[in-house]
């Protein structure tokens, strides 16, 4: 008997250690629907104790055959939107597909695939929020996480003669 009440609480309190990790993210029906042309891109993220030491950065970029020598650049604008009512923001980019490169001469290297980007943007990370980007059809979003170490530095105080 006291075996079985042992696996109960321990059954009990495991189920409760559990359910207090699981994070409800928001309802992405509050976001509005895109545009024609069009997608809604989502980035979620696991929520953590040190979420504040951490930071999102996405890139909306497509993938396009290039040459094997030269770096390029997706021209486009990235807009942050309000979502009104609800404190929230999300994002919109637009682009007319145009791209720059540098300008390096290399008629024997390969062409290669490559993924082509805008210039990317670093966010907070919030691991309770999705982050909500509007891109046309044809275009994807890429992100990374940087986190801080935890070691703090001092910076060198310049002393004026």
């Amino acid at each position: 008997m006291k075996v079985l009440g042992f696996i109960l609480a321990f059954v009990s309190l495991s189920i409760q250690a559990i359910a207090q990790q699981i994070i409800t993210k928001q309802d992405l029906s509050i976001f509005p629907k895109p545009e024609p042309g069009y997608k809604k891109v989502v980035i979620e993220v696991p929520h953590s104790d040190k979420d504040d030491q951490k930071k999102i950065e996405f890139s909306v970029g497509k993938w396009m055959e290039v040459d094997g020598c030269n770096y390029f650049n997706l021209q486009g604008t990235l807009e942050t939107k309000d979502l009104l009512g609800w404190g929230y923001n999300y994002y919109v980019f637009k682009t007319n597909g145009q791209v720059t490169s540098t300008m390096m001469g290399c008629p024997d290297a390969a062409k290669r695939n490559l993924f082509v980007t805008a210039q990317p943007e670093m966010v907070r990370y919030n691991g309770k929020l999705p982050i909500v980007i509007y891109v046309p059809e044809e275009y994807q979003v890429k992100f990374k996480i940087f986190k801080a170490e935890e070691e703090t530095y001092w910076a060198a105080e310049e002393r004026i003669k």
